[in-house]
């Protein structure tokens, strides 16, 4: 029997580059702010440019003239710029993240109104509705260019300057996406005043996040003004924003990795149990909550290793609290039938989000990070008692 041909094997490599400011000023949609209108002339096209708005409910009840506003800044500049319809608002919040239909709908209105690959589709709002919004726009005719004009602070310090699109489905979160860089970020630091002062704060918590394992300077400047984001301090908040967007546009650039195509997910330091607990209280807990809760969490347990001090586990734990967040959930108490904590159930999900083994992200010191891929589950069970005794002195 004769031996089978060698095959033959085209080796095909493609390089893609990505390009994209992200813009941070004030007064996004006043007519004299040129911010948007050169955003979208920025590729040299001579057209006039076609977009179509699509508004968080939230920020619409917030802002009740912004409709308006956007209306009047595309007329004010209708030599360049085209509303394909009038501004389309979307349900705020988790919700719109939770229901795939909206991304069918929004789909079938960009389609319906003839939106092409040189059209714009502004997405105003959290980063909620800038996941379910750009999914749509990122799978309509392969992709649509997306602005994303971020209005919450965890919008414009981390989700609002990432390349995923993505929603919750079968009770995982961010389950269906894609990852699809957008064609710009602006950051309008006025919306940042009509939060809540649940949102103001969520946040903060990413910064604390991506501080304690990539910047030693920003971490200690973060406990050092604590107290100033409870008490609504806005300079405060737009040095925070500002520095913690920059860090996480300098680790997606510099990681090697920006599409997850590898085992580590360093941004995700604190998140699998956060992820695990916004499910388990049905996202009662935010994001931001979650995220300080896993925070510290895992800094616990990364002290039982003797991979942070005693020293910087205080300061961790103390700006936490500091800048106002609730760091103990009773569903980090949750059990199965056989007594198992369920919060436990995020490791899997971490590990099968991205295939192989599991791998996860803890401080080595403040300012770097290691990633392992075994959790103490022991250890793990101490850690969430001491969480609950720092937060309940006495329990």
């Amino acid at each position: 029997m004769s031996a089978a041909p060698a095959p033959h094997v085209v080796r095909q490599q493609i390089t893609v580059h990505w390009d994209f400011p992200v813009a941070f000023t004030h007064h996004l949609f006043a007519p004299e702010n040129p911010l948007l209108r050169d955003t979208l002339q920025r590729l040299g096209e001579a057209r006039k440019h076609r977009a179509m708005v699509f508004l968080d409910s939230h920020v619409a009840n917030a802002r009740p003239t912004l409709s308006e506003d956007i209306l009047a800044y595309f007329k004010a500049h209708a030599d360049h710029l085209e509303l394909a319809l009038s501004p389309q608002l979307v349900p705020g919040g988790e919700a719109s993240k939770n229901d795939f239909s909206l991304v069918e709908g929004f789909m079938r209105l960009l389609l319906e109104n003839r939106m092409d690959r040189q059209s714009y589709v502004l997405i105003i709002g959290g980063g909620a509705v800038m996941d379910s919004v750009g999914l749509a726009a990122a799978l309509v005719h392969r992709g649509l260019r997306q602005i994303r004009v971020p209005t919450t602070v965890l919008g414009q310090n981390d989700a609002g300057v990432g390349v995923k699109n993505a929603v919750n489905f079968l009770g995982g979160k961010n389950a269906i996406g894609t990852f699809a860089p957008p064609f710009a970020v602006l950051n309008d630091f006025q919306f940042l005043a009509s939060l809540g002062s649940r949102d103001w704060l969520c946040g903060v918590a990413e910064a604390f996040k991506v501080a304690i394992i990539r910047d030693e300077p920003f971490f200690e400047w973060l406990c050092q003004n604590a107290a100033l984001f409870p008490a609504r301090n806005f300079e405060a908040m737009q040095y925070l924003v500002q520095r913690c967007a920059e860090l996480h546009l300098e680790h997606i650039r510099t990681n090697g990795d920006p599409f997850e195509y590898g085992r580590a997910r360093p941004l995700d330091f604190g998140h699998w149990s956060a992820h695990k607990l916004e499910l388990l209280s049905q996202f009662r807990i935010s994001h931001g909550e979650a995220v300080a809760s896993g925070v510290l969490l895992d800094s616990i347990y990364a002290h039982s290793q003797n991979w942070i001090s005693a020293a910087q586990l205080e300061a961790i734990a103390r700006g936490l609290q500091q800048s106002g967040f609730q760091l103990w959930f009773e569903e980090l108490d949750a059990r199965s039938p056989d007594g198992q904590r369920l919060v436990f159930a995020g490791l899997r999900d971490f590990q099968e989000h991205l295939g192989g083994e599991l791998c996860v992200t803890f401080p080595a010191g403040i300012g770097s990070r290691h990633e392992v891929n075994e959790i103490d589950l022991a250890r793990m069970e101490s850690a969430i008692q001491e969480l609950r005794k720092r937060v309940h002195p006495g329990s």
